[in-house]
């Protein structure tokens, strides 16, 4: 794999998930062992994506199940929401756009920086996500008692 694949990167943006979900949304998770996956397509039902640029370009992705996102989101708004609308899509945005801005936060303690786009919000299970062609798809697990999110990163050096 890839040598920005590296604990020093990839650690902050778990660690960043981790937070945002606890802090903002008072929802805990627990991550799994991470996997390549390599088909490019969403696994939740909803799914925030955004491209980075800076210490490597790629594309960092948050994909949701219905349940996870609907309390992560519930909690956030003090909402009582029970289907994924445009309000939740919304959310998973300004969530995506959160972790990633925790995670530039924390990486630039060890002088490695990065900006970010504007977030996707990609709906539906199985749709395509613009990660990086060519280049492996880095999945970590998170379960919680609300249902499961999986955190996606793709990078180059190039």
């Amino acid at each position: 794999m890839s040598e920005q694949y590296n604990v020093q990167f990839i650690n902050p943006i778990l660690r960043a998930v981790l937070n945002v979900l606890s802090t903002m949304a008072n929802v805990e998770v627990t991550p799994g062992k991470p996997y390549l996956n390599n088909n490019g397509l969403a696994v939740g039902d909803i799914t925030g994506s955004v491209g980075i640029d800076g210490y490597a370009i790629g594309v960092i992705s948050l994909s949701l199940s219905k349940g996870v996102v609907l309390t992560i989101v519930n909690n956030m708004l003090y909402e009582n929401f029970t289907e994924i609308n445009e309000e939740i899509a919304d959310a998973v945005g300004e969530l995506t756009n959160m972790i990633s801005g925790q995670a530039r936060s924390i990486l630039s303690e060890s002088d490695i920086s990065f900006s970010a786009g504007t977030p996707k919000v990609i709906h539906g299970k199985g749709e395509k996500i613009d990660h990086i062609p060519s280049v492996p798809v880095l999945a970590v697990p998170f379960s919680s008692s609300h249902g499961d999110l999986v955190v996606e990163i793709s990078l180059s050096n190039s």
